[in-house]
């Protein structure tokens, strides 16, 4: 194993094994908002992706009105019945300022992996994730376990997406998908966070250029950037005709349909970090990032 991104790898590697266990915690499932009440939902940089996915997931299964917000530019003096926050290490700066300000108003559900933080002081029910806490500053086990765990709250069987990430833990990496020039993800639903998600963790681990869409964006002026050398990489379902206009640029459409989405993600993370080593770059301690944003 290289020394680059070390903790990235083992963490990356473990993800089929923490979603098992955060799909068998049904007391914690049973402490998020129940159905029909209103919900916000919000997190900062890949937590609020997967926000974003979950909202889309729970308002589509009919759940009820669920919104996906920054924490920094959340409203949550809207009529919510319940926020739902997910931090990796409850240290947060704008995800606490977010929570303080409604605290005794409306309930607050938090999800978090260091539950030693000031973050629990802050929740009205815990839902504690330590196992799937990080050393590396790219997050991926913490994040894809956190939406492991609210998709399973929402009935979802999370077998196949499991056995779907241990799959493809063991393929091969094509060197065009890690050596592309420029990429961009898109998503439709519960995915298009999934597609901001991948987009970050190629900027924060190799410094790569990347955009994300949701898909039927995409040829509403992102398709511009598509050519030779370059990947358009969609996670879900495709929308009609997506494929071919893309491949008529000279890009690569990347799309595993056969797949579970999150599984899908898993496989993005494994091209992420042997991009990041190929370059020399350490993903566990990227470019002017750290492992919590907090402000003065």
């Amino acid at each position: 194993m290289s020394q680059l991104g070390a903790h990235m790898e083992e963490e990356l590697v473990s993800q089929p094994d923490v979603w098992e266990r955060a799909a068998a915690m049904s007391p914690e499932q049973a402490l998020l908002p129940a159905a029909g009440r209103r919900v916000a939902v919000i997190g900062c940089g890949t937590s609020w992706f997967m926000a974003q996915a979950y909202a889309a997931a729970r308002e589509t299964a009919g759940l009820g009105v669920t919104d996906a917000f920054a924490a920094s530019e959340s409203f949550l003096t809207r009529d919510y019945d319940a926020v739902v926050a997910i931090t990796r290490s409850g240290t947060t700066t704008e995800v606490l300022e977010a929570l303080s300000a409604v605290r005794g108003r409306t309930r607050i559900v938090g999800i978090v992996g260091d539950p030693e933080t000031p973050f629990v002081g802050l929740a009205d029910d815990l839902v504690a994730l330590p196992f799937a806490d990080e050393r590396s500053v790219v997050q991926t086990r913490f994040a894809t376990t956190a939406l492991a765990f609210l998709r399973a709250s929402l009935g979802m069987d999370l077998t196949g997406a499991i056995a779907d990430a241990r799959a493809v833990l063991t393929e091969p990496l094509e060197d065009e998908l890690v050596d592309a020039e420029q990429y961009t993800f898109v998503g439709s639903g519960w995915t298009v966070g999934l597609a901001h998600e991948a987009a970050l963790k190629m900027r924060e681990s190799s410094q790569s250029w990347t955009e994300s869409y949701p898909a039927k964006e995409y040829r509403h002026g992102p398709i511009a950037i598509s050519a030779p050398g370059r990947v358009t990489w969609l996670f879900g379902i495709a929308p009609e005709g997506l494929a071919e206009d893309t491949r008529a640029t000279g890009a690569r459409f990347e799309h595993r349909p056969s797949i579970d989405p999150l599984a899908d993600l898993v496989r993005l993370h494994r091209v992420a970090l042997e991009r990041s080593r190929r370059r020399g770059l350490d993903a566990d301690a990227p470019r002017n990032l750290t492992r919590s944003v907090i402000l003065p």
